[in-house]
């Protein structure tokens, strides 16, 4: 599926028109339900093979952020074989307590993956984390950017973000 192709699925299978409270305590009018095309398994392929050359070289770990960047981290890892994190948001206070569960982060060069980015917060957040866990963290990947001052708050941090496609670049793809 082409590039173009497939932002007009991602669009289809995953806008929403109404209400919406997002995690950045701010409201929209639209939203795009990322489980939609994440429980989607032939669209979920189509996004990961477009992610494949947008990964960084040198890249060691790809880090699946809780929980809509797990899926898009797995599908990602079997296409390019590297292997996979799974960030918490939090460390669970039982079993091995660790906030990354999987692949090991301490002195590898780590992909943050997140399904849709905002302002930023919760990349920001689990970035420091993973650096606090020895991870070198440069690059974070996206499907999707709202737009909405994610990027400059990732850049403000040592983070280029990366992303498939922008909020503005899927209503281009909608109208057309």
């Amino acid at each position: 599926m082409d590039r173009h192709a497939l932002a007009a699925a991602v669009h289809a299978r995953a806008h929403l028109t109404g209400t919406f409270l997002l995690r950045s305590g701010a409201t929209s009018h639209e939203y795009f339900d990322k489980y939609r095309f994440e429980a989607d398994p032939d669209l979920l392929r189509a996004i990961a093979e477009q992610l494949v050359p947008m990964v960084p070289e040198g890249t060691e770990v790809l880090a699946g952020l809780e929980l809509g960047g797990v899926p898009l981290a797995v599908m990602l890892a079997q296409l390019t074989g590297l292997p996979t994190a799974f960030v918490r948001k939090q460390a669970k206070a039982y079993g091995t307590r660790r906030l990354a569960e999987g692949a090991e982060v301490d002195g590898k060069r780590v992909l943050v993956i997140e399904d849709v980015v905002t302002s930023g917060g919760q990349v920001v957040l689990s970035t420091a984390d993973l650096r606090a866990a020895g991870a070198e963290v440069d690059h974070a990947l996206c499907v999707i950017d709202r737009q909405a001052g994610g990027g400059d708050a990732l850049a403000a941090t040592g983070v280029a973000l990366r992303a498939l496609f922008t909020m503005e670049g899927l209503k281009a793809v909608a109208g057309s």
